[in-house]
């Protein structure tokens, strides 16, 4: 799954992001509780009040916290001058332990993200005593293009694996069979969606069927896997009681709204044996059983 979107960073939060790919940490001070955050942000989490007042905050700081993971180290750390901590990476090579003096070490070429400053890396050397300073000059990013994405694996079970796999070996349709209705249910699943009690068996399932309703999709949107326009369906196949979501093809879809009417029988095209990979898509479509003109 992907999902991109756009993401309103807000003014404080902006100025941060802004000012790294500058080579400076912002923090946010708040008046009434005399607290300093980094990063910086709008309200104070303590007493709600608004922090407008950013200050440039030192490179260096402490290691509060670590945690050692397959993608490197994570830190907190604790800017000098700051009175609340924030997580990031730190130089894998450092054996940094709780209470470690850290410097930032900045990335060469800005990308307006929380790795303009690439990570942090020990520094015994370092200077004490340097304190945040007014900010001055600031400026902000408004908004960014971001997106997120999951991997995963999803595990099919025995009647939708029995359904994928006879779809790819043998180019056929299986459903599920209630023992008490006697309906035969597809896809193929473990409980009947009438009489609740668990199917019993496997049957084979005709790959023609009865058109039982359609929509003609002209809208486009993330994830879209055919480009519109098309024709969405819902078939019940030939021996089957429940309807099989599918796409209807083999006709111009101009003349769809003619063309198609509801109980008209349709037919499965398949892809060659060959293409088959054990999906709903190794039937390319329905198609419409029209009578033909003398």
């Amino acid at each position: 799954l992907t999902l991109p979107y756009t993401l309103t960073t807000g003014p404080a939060a902006g100025s941060f992001l802004h000012e790294l790919g500058k080579r400076r940490i912002l923090g946010s001070h708040c008046a009434r509780c005399d607290r300093v955050t980094v990063p910086a942000q709008d309200y104070c989490v303590l007493c709600g009040s608004p922090m407008p007042d950013l200050l440039v905050m030192p490179e260096t700081g402490t290691v509060t916290a670590l945690t050692r993971t397959s993608s490197g180290i994570f830190v907190l750390v604790q800017l000098d001058g700051a009175d609340t901590t924030f997580l990031h990476r730190l130089d894998d090579a450092s054996p940094a332990e709780v209470g470690s003096p850290v410097r930032a070490v900045w990335a060469e070429t800005p990308t307006q993200s929380v790795l303009d400053l690439d990570h942090f890396r020990l520094d015994d050397a370092r200077p004490g005593g340097e304190s945040p300073l007014a900010a001055e000059g600031v400026q902000s990013i408004a908004q960014l293009g971001y997106s997120m994405s999951l991997n995963y694996h999803h595990s099919y079970g025995p009647h939708y694996g029995r359904l994928f796999d006879e779809l790819a070996s043998r180019r056929r349709i299986v459903g599920s069979r209630c023992p008490q209705c006697r309906n035969v249910l597809v896809p193929p699943r473990e409980f009947c969606d009438l009489c609740f009690v668990r199917t019993a068996s496997h049957v084979d399932v005709s790959d023609t069927g009865v058109l039982q309703a359609f929509s003609i999709i002209h809208l486009e949107f993330v994830g879209q896997t055919r480009k519109p326009p098309y024709v969405y369906a819902e078939i019940v196949l030939d021996g089957s009681a429940t309807r099989l979501i599918h796409n209807l093809g083999g006709f111009d879809v101009a003349d769809a709204k003619e063309l198609l009417s509801i109980g008209m029988a349709v037919t499965a095209v398949w892809k060659r044996p060959e293409e088959c990979v054990g999906t709903l898509d190794d039937i390319q479509y329905f198609e419409p059983s029209v009578p033909k003109a003398d």
